[in-house]
């Protein structure tokens, strides 16, 4: 479980019934049943499930008064944060054996059928959405903007990805997109989610993005396959770029300390601000791995 088992829980229970919506009928041959296994296999069990718990960490601060709505946009970001990884895993991509400490999708079950599984999840997600808006429909159709627009381009989950077929890499754009735009997701379909406007919100979701990817980076160069449960040393087998090739390992440690700060206080005014805080603090905490204290190298 994460830092709060009851929204663990929520959370879970709306990714497993929206995952169960994508599935189809249980009764045989009326879906493909490998393709079945895929979707299953890309999102359960999942990890640690923090972009929708930072969506309903917003969305109970601003008031939560949708839990419905809440839970369907919980589901949905996570489907497409699932979706982002099998895509990145494939051979085109990262080539990546393993992922949550499991063969990826397309090990298990080949590359046609992740591709697809992908695909299939990002079209739930929306499915999910746009089965909520009987609850409130301004708020489903602005979840779905918000959405999409942190999925694709220009500066979304696609671009991130796109910038490393770029001769020139701007690093800041690339962490916004590739990471960032997740988070700013969660962060602003808290808000809309709650009723309220997302605008106030997508500084404190691209603020914790860029410490995810800024520890990941860190990650990625300093620790093992077995401490990640994913492969290790992608950034420099693969040329991309990162904090730690810019900024050296001692430069990024400073530079997720700097960023974390700036997170907590970007965190609009709302009844659980502090509850906020509470949370960014204590992700801080649990994004650095303990042995960069102090940091080696």
């Amino acid at each position: 479980m994460g830092l709060n088992a009851g929204m663990d829980m929520r959370i879970e229970a709306a990714v497993t019934a929206a995952l169960s919506l994508g599935m189809g009928p249980a009764s045989h041959g009326e879906a493909p049943a490998r393709l079945r296994g895929a979707l299953d296999h890309a999102v359960l069990p999942g990890g640690a499930r923090i972009r929708p718990t930072i969506l309903v960490s917003v969305a109970r601060a601003c008031g939560d008064d949708r839990p419905q709505i809440t839970d369907a946009a919980a589901a949905a970001l996570e489907l497409i944060h699932c979706a982002s990884l099998v895509h990145d895993d494939l051979p085109c991509f990262d080539d990546a054996d393993t992922r949550r400490g499991k063969p990826t999708v397309h090990r298990a079950y080949g590359e046609p059928l992740a591709v697809l599984a992908g695909d299939s999840l990002i079209v739930l997600a929306f499915e999910v959405l746009a089965r909520a808006a009987g609850d409130h429909p301004r708020r489903a159709v602005d979840l779905i903007r918000v959405l999409a627009q942190r999925t694709g381009m220009p500066g979304g989950i696609c671009a991130g990805q796109g910038w490393e077929s770029e001769p020139v890499v701007n690093l800041s754009a690339y962490h916004r997109a590739k990471t960032g735009a997740l988070f700013i997701a969660a962060t602003q379909m808290g808000a809309i989610a709650a009723g309220q406007e997302p605008e106030p919100w997508e500084e404190l979701g691209a603020r914790i993005g860029e410490a995810f990817q800024v520890a990941d980076d860190l990650k990625d160069a300093l620790l093992t396959e077995a401490e990640m449960g994913k492969p290790a040393g992608q950034d420099a087998a693969h040329a991309r770029p990162s904090a730690v090739q810019e900024l050296g390992v001692a430069g990024a440690v400073r530079h997720l300390k700097d960023i974390l700060g700036g997170a907590i206080a970007s965190i609009p005014s709302c009844p659980g601000e502090a509850m906020l805080a509470a949370m960014v603090r204590a992700y801080a905490e649990r994004m650095t791995p303990v042995d960069l204290h102090p940091v080696r190298g």
